[in-house]
């Protein structure tokens, strides 16, 4: 896949201090959806996704904190058990990943 092409990631994170915590959260919602606690779906190409790590790395503790970036293959296939999906109101769209909307959606009704 050339690094310009549109994908869907998952950036999931484990932060130490609450602080950076928060911090790491409200920098992530300004352009990746949360889907779970600590865990943000994000589409972008891997160059993209390149400059969004660079700039999570400078957020957090590189000795405490964990992030990790996961390609979500397309088609998804997406397992889930409990309350559901998505938190309350929270809304995905994918332009890469059309199917994966759908199936979130049907997994919680």
């Amino acid at each position: 896949m050339a690094l310009n092409a549109p994908r869907a990631w998952l950036i999931c994170y484990d932060i130490a201090d609450p602080r950076r915590l928060i911090r790491l959260h409200r920098f992530l919602k300004r352009f990746a959806q949360p889907v779970q606690y600590s865990v943000f779906y994000y589409e972008g190409s891997s160059a993209q996704l390149a400059r969004c790590l660079h700039d999570i790395a400078g957020r957090i503790d590189h000795r405490e904190d964990d992030v990790r970036a996961y390609p979500i293959p397309n088609p998804a296939q997406v397992d889930t058990l409990g309350r559901g999906a998505l938190p309350d109101g929270a809304l995905l769209h994918s332009h890469e990943n059309p199917g994966l909307v759908t199936l979130l959606q049907a997994l919680a009704e």
